[in-house]
């Protein structure tokens, strides 16, 4: 790297140590010109002292906004755990109930799971562990892949770590485990994979989630209705649910900003009307159930009943079905709100609503199987039938946004097919529709309800993909503890034994009944896990084929510096993944058009394991020598949140940081001007795919069949990062993996 001038000189052995970063200790006048870059404020878990989170929880915001934010993530993230009242009783007592005691076992069971999972597991303490305000299996792995160096993409950078976002402010401790597991980590590609496929596999769960939620909502609501009048057949029952399925995906194209307003009203009518209800029962049937804050009576519960009660966990469990959508859908709102919205809101009305059905039961054993219509008061029945039928279906929009959510996280990283995704809200960053996803899981939801027609087996099915997912998060959130927190050992332990004791016992029951419904999730899952494998695989190997035959410096200097190759007037720009080096479709280009443009540029998309990363920030220039040729490589780093097609065009954004990387160096931008105008064009690599000669079957069926399948029937590269067509070249190359 040479100091000399502000051109920001490459050594020519050493093309990818020249960064503009670097010249800020040689150039002041850099520093404070065109480096005066306003650094975002630090707002994640990373943070130590609750005081210093910012816009992540909500700090950074007015409490106007966060207030605003809290009452529509009611119609959003709550709809699926608010309506569980309606069958957690009856599917618990699935044989009658055969002793009063047993209901206060069981109301204790539901209340300290609400307790322990929704409200301190993740309220308070996985909420925290958000990458700068978005949540999810992915954002906990982002978390740990910028700490510890298990990226399976050898794409890091040393300037990657001076982006604002992206660095971490950990606890000032030096902790032995931390390091030795950091370590292990970074040095066991065993445990680089294991962690990548518990991420899919987290990803894969909350998207059959997505599809099981809506069906079941919509099914029970619907089905409902055949008890008010003798005319709703079965078959009149599915159809119309698939009618009210394909009416509320066509909606979500307006975006979560104008769903949770239209939806909030309704869910918070409902929680009111469930406390209240509850509160109503708890006063004219039995008061003692309050005995049921005594946690010794879930141990007489399982006591008394043995195999029974272990199994009866299955319908316990659904009292907290959609508490991953509190994590996974932070991002459309903040943390702050969310934990608003939950103490404020829904816990209280849960623990009223549960409190009141056992004070009914203890009078009405023998009307379990419909506890939460038996239990409403005459004159309230058909109001809150009307909510409850309404509630029933916002059900679905808790996991319809967090699939969204999660789809764009996976994407980002590579490990998922691409797919639009559309920023519905100017105001919050966070909340987004994906037309392509948003149709294939209606399509999900009408098979599947035309398929099992009624609720039983989709209700097992729940259990497991709700266990499974909290299961993982655990794992997750232990590593951020010792790697990142540092959390004293004592906590950790105490974690472990408390929550991962009650998330196990509920994972023994529910796949008890696998073969009863619980298979469905786990299908979805592996239909999916195959997918984003697929592709992950795939992606990986096309990088590291691009990286093993790269162009060196000296080999891009003698075909740029050929006098038999003519420039041509105007600036060409080569797109790639490829971060360190030029990739090998410059080399395929020149050998087939024998001219090149006066100014070349080789832009590079790069994913950060961060949530966004600032626009000022964005851009990272290198130079190749000599400075007559002009050649620039660029890195365009972008994170999982952040949006590529923005207002001002892409090219436009370019350009102008192109200008300021050349007057920063003292460079003359004539060149460059003259060439902008002389008009630009944009190369597209175009790769065909293909497993190498004598590559083993299951290689020649994932790159030949399952990929190819998976990139003809998606969007392509220039549609993903707004490439002008017109002036769109496409370069064909074949890559041999």
């Amino acid at each position: 790297m040479s100091s000399d001038g502000a051109s920001t000189q490459a050594d020519e052995s050493n093309l990818d140590d020249c960064v503009i970063r670097q010249e800020e200790e040689t150039n002041p006048q850099l520093n404070s010109r065109n480096l005066s870059w306003t650094k975002l404020q630090r707002a994640d878990s990373l943070d130590v002292e609750s005081a210093s989170l910012g816009a992540a929880m909500g700090g950074g915001m007015g409490w106007a906004v966060v207030l605003q934010l809290a009452f529509q993530s009611i119609g959003v993230v709550y709809g699926d755990i608010g309506t569980s009242p309606l069958y957690v009783f009856a599917s618990t007592f699935t044989d009658g109930i055969k002793h009063n005691d047993d209901i206060i076992g069981v109301l204790s069971l539901i209340l300290y799971t609400l307790t322990l999972i929704p409200l301190i597991k993740y309220v308070f303490i996985v909420l925290r562990a958000n990458d700068h305000g978005d949540g999810g299996t992915f954002a906990l792995y982002s978390l740990i892949c910028r700490y510890v160096k298990v990226s399976l993409i050898p794409s890091q950078e040393v300037e990657d770590r001076d982006v604002s976002t992206f660095q971490l402010e950990l606890p000032n401790k030096s902790l032995q485990r931390a390091s030795k597991l950091q370590s292990k980590l970074e040095n066991s590609n065993f445990a680089k994979y294991v962690l990548l496929f518990a991420t899919m596999l987290g990803t894969s769960m909350v998207i059959g989630d997505g599809v099981l939620t809506p069906c079941i909502s919509v099914l029970s609501a619907v089905g409902g209705l055949k008890e008010a009048t003798s005319h709703m057949t079965e078959d009149r029952i599915v159809w119309t649910s698939v009618v009210i399925l394909v009416t509320l995906f066509m909606v979500q194209r307006f975006g979560t900003d104008k769903v949770g307003y239209t939806f909030a009203p309704i869910i918070f009518v409902w929680f009111s009307f469930i406390a209240g209800v509850g509160v109503f029962n708890f006063i004219k049937y039995d008061t003692s159930v309050i005995k049921a804050l005594n946690p010794i009576y879930i141990v007489d519960y399982f006591t008394r009943n043995k195999d029974q009660a272990w199994i009866s966990l299955g319908g316990a469990v659904l009292s907290i079905t959609g508490t991953e959508a509190l994590f996974a859908d932070v991002g459309h709102f903040s943390v702050r709100s969310i934990q608003i919205s939950m103490c404020c809101v829904t816990y209280p009305a849960l623990v009223l609503a549960y409190t009141g059905q056992a004070s009914f039961l203890c009078k009405n054993n023998h009307l379990v199987a419909n506890t939460f219509y038996e239990s409403i008061p005459g004159k309230m029945y058909w109001p809150m039938f009307v909510v409850a039928v309404a509630a029933s279906v916002i059900a679905s929009q808790a996991m319809i946004s967090a699939t969204f959510s999660i789809i764009q996280q996976s994407l980002a990283l590579g490990c998922f097919p691409r797919v639009k995704i559309v920023h519905t809200s100017n105001k919050y960053p966070g909340q987004v529709y994906i037309p392509e996803v948003n149709h294939l899981l209606m399509f999900a939801c009408i098979c599947v309800t035309l398929g099992f027609r009624t609720t039983p087996k989709i209700g097992t099915a729940y259990g497991i993909a709700v266990v499974l997912v909290m299961a993982l998060t655990s794992t997750f959130l232990v590593l951020v503890m010792i790697m990142i927190w540092k959390t004293n050992l004592l906590f950790i332990i105490l974690y472990i034994l408390i929550i991962g004791s009650v998330e196990l016992l509920y994972m023994s029951s529910v796949l008890y009944k696998f073969d009863q419904g619980g298979y469905l999730p786990l299908a979805f899952a592996m239909i999916l896990m195959m997918v984003m494998c697929t592709w992950n695989y795939v992606y990986r190997n096309k990088y590291y084929f691009e990286l093993d035959h790269k162009i060196s410096p000296e080999a891009v200097r003698e075909i740029v510096g050929e006098t038999s190759t003519p420039r041509l007037p105007g600036l060409a720009v080569f797109y790639s993944e490829l971060v360190h080096g030029i990739p090998p479709i410059f080399k395929h280009y020149v050998g087939n058009v024998p001219a090149l443009h006066s100014v070349l540029v080789f832009v590079s998309f790069k994913s950060l394991p961060i949530s966004r990363v600032p626009e000022e920030e964005r851009f990272l220039f290198r130079r190749v020598q000599p400075k007559e040729l002009q050649v620039f490589r660029c890195v365009v780093r972008y994170g999982y949140k952040d949006v590529r097609n923005e207002e001002v065009p892409f090219e436009r954004l370019l350009v102008e940081r192109l200008k300021e990387f050349e007057e920063s160096g003292g460079g003359e931008v004539g060149d460059l001007e003259r060439a902008w105008r002389s008009g630009v064009v944009h190369m597209v690599g175009e790769h065909e795919v293909a497993a190498a000669k004598g590559a083993a079957v299951w290689k020649r069926v994932v790159i030949d069949y399952g990929y190819n399948f998976l990139k003809k029937n998606l969007r392509q590269s220039n549609r993903v990062f707004d490439i002008p067509h017109k002036r769109m070249l496409k370069v064909g190359m074949t890559y041999h993996l």
